[in-house]
């Protein structure tokens, strides 16, 4: 399995560029608070939507801190946070975490930091709207920790294949990271965004153009109806 997932992610890093411009997390890798905003905004929405309503919320800031973020009402972080839509709700839950790391963010980050993935992951989990796909992202992308985030795409892309048949979100995670050594994590998370977004979409797949379809079970199975 360690070969297929190989050729798997040397086939869409043909067939795909990496533009850091289209995902939220790579915009906001260079600090720790900033990455967690941004990673809250990117739940439930696309980073299109995601990266208007960081950029708004930048330009407001400057750099987006906990005491930044504080100072701001909760109408005020709504309205600037909009784009991402729920923007009520999320900005409630951005607020609550600005408020618990206001003064605290390096030895918040310096705690996760000396901790292993799976302690680090609960401790994230501990702010009201951050799951596991939002820690593990923050856990991978800032701290380079041997996690493997699954979203929606790779969900379906992981489902699709028929390397895991179950939704669970720890079985396709884990799928991905025993498949791939560490080193590889990032990149293959990041073509497989990619791939979902483009060709293995969940309307009107474009099978037919898929580089992996002789790998897939159910362009196989499409196939034979």
């Amino acid at each position: 399995m360690e070969e297929t997932c190989g050729r798997i992610v040397e086939e869409l890093s043909r067939r795909y560029a990496i533009d850091s411009r289209r995902f939220i997390g790579l915009l906001a890798r260079g600090n720790l608070f900033e990455l967690l905003v941004a990673v809250v905004l990117s739940q439930n929405t696309s980073d299109r939507n995601a990266i208007r309503a960081f950029e708004n919320l930048k330009g407001k800031l400057g750099v987006i801190t906990p005491e930044t973020v504080a100072s701001l009402s909760i109408e005020e972080l709504a309205e600037l946070i909009r784009p991402a839509g729920l923007h009520a709700q999320r900005a409630r839950r951005i607020k609550e975490i600005a408020e618990a790391l206001k003064g605290r963010l390096q030895e918040f980050e310096a705690r996760i930091r000396e901790l292993d993935a799976a302690d680090a992951r609960e401790v994230l989990k501990q702010f009201h709207g951050v799951g596991d796909k939002t820690a593990d992202v923050i856990l991978l992308v800032y701290f380079g920790k041997k996690v493997f985030p699954v979203d929606t795409h790779i969900k379906r892309i992981t489902q699709r294949l028929g390397f895991v048949k179950s939704g669970s979100y720890r079985e396709i995670s884990g799928f991905w990271s025993k498949c791939l050594p560490p080193e590889k994590y990032l990149e293959a998370h990041l073509l497989l965004i990619e791939h979902g977004r483009q060709t293995c979409r969940a309307r009107r797949p474009l099978c037919g153009e898929c580089p992996l379809r002789d790998l897939c079970e159910f362009y196989r199975n499409a196939g034979s109806k």
